[in-house]
């Protein structure tokens, strides 16, 4: 992200780093004047500017519409330093032995109504940032939110039981369920909401089927939900990402008309 990006029309989108609320931003503007915020949050053990190596091909594969996005990439508040990772953040703290040992005994699954340490935390921090960026744009902009991983999590708990009003998109790539009965008395937050889902079908970390158990919970709440299952594992494929960007052009072209 040292070199500038370029929209259809020529604009060079210099990525800059903003404190927006108390997190550490990267920012990048289609054009001068971006009519809509797409805030997407990186996965536990990521660096916080991870999924900003995304930015140069969305502009080039939208096209003239990426003019009327901005897109922000936060930075979670946990350092991971300590734990072997020098550039790895986190969201909220995980007990990776725990995990490894529900997924080695086929146990994942007893995490789907629990609500992790540090979740509503982090959803606040997340919420205070979200407020900030929808607050530079006018009342009722359409914005698009979500993640990778962890960051996919938070997002849903932020549309699902946050402060600030549910996105028009929520990506949710490689993500899982947490929260069940929570979320599941909030699904109606979503109506106007088109959740785009994908998850490898060999996932080593966060199981497909625990992806799938998102997946109905969600179609259960008659939630708008676009699950695309990939066979790899876990990762961001480019189905999911032509996906994504057609979503983005027609969110694009709705707000110019």
């Amino acid at each position: 992200m040292n070199k500038p990006n370029h929209s259809a029309d020529g604009y060079a989108a210099r990525p800059r780093i903003e404190t927006i609320g108390s997190l550490r931003c990267l920012v990048v503007d289609g054009s001068e004047e971006p009519r809509i915020p797409v805030i997407l949050c990186h996965g536990y053990g990521a660096p916080g500017d991870d999924l900003a190596s995304l930015t140069p091909h969305l502009i080039e594969w939208i096209g003239r519409d990426s003019a009327q996005l901005q897109f922000i990439y936060p930075e979670a508040p946990h350092d991971l330093s300590d734990v072997g990772m020098p550039e790895g953040r986190a969201w909220w703290p995980l007990n990776m032995g725990m995990l490894q040992e529900l997924l080695q005994t086929n146990r994942f699954a007893e995490l789907h109504d629990e609500v992790p340490p540090g979740l509503d935390e982090a959803r606040g921090t997340l919420a205070d940032t979200v407020s900030k960026v929808l607050a530079n744009f006018p009342e009722g902009t359409p914005y698009v939110l979500g993640g990778f991983s962890q960051g996919s999590m938070l997002t849903m708990d932020l549309a699902l039981r946050g402060e600030v009003r549910p996105p028009s998109i929520l990506v949710q790539f490689s993500g899982t369920l947490i929260c069940e009965s929570l979320w599941k008395a909030n699904l109606s937050r979503l109506a106007d909401t088109h959740v785009l889902q994908s998850h490898g079908r060999i996932d080593p970390i966060l199981p497909f089927a625990s992806a799938e158990a998102l997946r109905d919970l969600l179609r259960g709440g008659e939630v708008n939900v676009e699950f695309m299952a990939f066979q790899g594992p876990h990762t961001i494929e480019t189905d999911t990402l032509f996906r994504l960007v057609e979503r983005l052009r027609l969110l694009a072209v709705s707000i110019e008309e």
